[in-house]
């Protein structure tokens, strides 16, 4: 989640946490986080003679990476084994992590100073960057004047929410939505998607295989969340921008023209032929 100061990114993970009775880890990132504070280490006892996995924040359901990228190269790439693999590898011996993992990172894009770009690994094993804008005005007003009823609480306001869900629901509802019906012609525009982005003359870096199957997971989710048992190709254009934008490179020149990777994938998508 990219946005300034302010917009609620936290906010956003710790409700989503409470909205599922899930356990909640927040990790800030800074320059001297290391990669054992994430995952954990082996600490010895001295009365038991033995060495003990002490657990590390990943060890939770819904881990926050806040600001990923003030902490350097090494201490993020930790996440990569955990967000592919759903486990964390210490001294040899694999922990494995909770079944319904779901890492969120959030990046300030004004503030630069002290910031460690992250590689593109890292950003390929996103699902996707939501962009956080500002609220458009009514919402803001509704989100001051609901904080003001809070009163005292209003410094949690996640406490307040009640629970719509529990894990073992969250299983199941990804097991239906991984059972959702795919065309063999929305497969191929989602391919032909993806593969056209690594020809576009403004992108120096086109999106990976992985995006193609991360892009066919998200439609299959929207088109559950939509009440479909089956993909169609406007659930496919409406998490384009979301899955890709973070997995391809402008080019310098592409950047010097003021041009962003939304408008190069809005154009992209335009162009190729959409299966009846």
């Amino acid at each position: 989640m990219e946005g300034v100061p302010g917009v609620a990114k936290t906010l956003l993970a710790r409700s989503l946490a409470a909205g599922i009775r899930a356990t909640f880890s927040r990790i800030q990132f800074t320059p001297d986080l290391m990669p054992a504070d994430i995952t954990g280490v082996n600490v010895f006892e001295p009365k038991a003679a033995e060495f003990r996995f002490r657990r590390g924040p990943l060890f939770a359901d819904v881990v926050l990476a806040d600001e990923i990228n003030r902490a350097p190269a090494k201490t993020q790439a930790a996440l990569l084994e955990a967000m592919q693999e759903n486990q964390v590898t210490i001294d040899g011996t694999s922990h494995t992590l909770s079944r319904i993992l779901t890492v969120l990172a959030t990046q300030n894009p004004i503030e630069y100073e002290g910031t460690y770009p992250l590689p593109e690994a890292q950003l390929d094993r996103f699902m996707m960057k939501i962009v956080v804008a500002y609220p458009a005005l009514e919402a803001e007003r509704l989100m001051v004047g609901r904080m003001h009823q809070l009163g005292e609480r209003v410094q949690h306001p996640e406490s307040t929410i009640e629970p719509i869900l529990n894990p073992e629901q969250l299983v199941e509802i990804r097991a239906v939505s991984n059972r959702v019906e795919v065309d063999e012609s929305i497969v191929n525009y989602i391919v032909e998607i993806v593969r056209s982005s690594r020809t576009v003359s403004s992108l120096s870096l086109g999106a990976s295989p992985r995006a193609g199957v991360m892009l066919l997971r998200a439609a299959k989710a929207r088109a559950l969340v939509r009440g479909n048992s089956y993909v169609t190709p406007d659930d496919v254009r409406d998490v384009v921008l979301p899955v890709l934008r973070h997995r391809v490179r402008l080019t310098p020149e592409a950047e010097i023209e003021g041009l962003t990777p939304d408008a190069c994938l809005d154009s992209l998508t335009k162009r190729v032929a959409v299966p009846r």
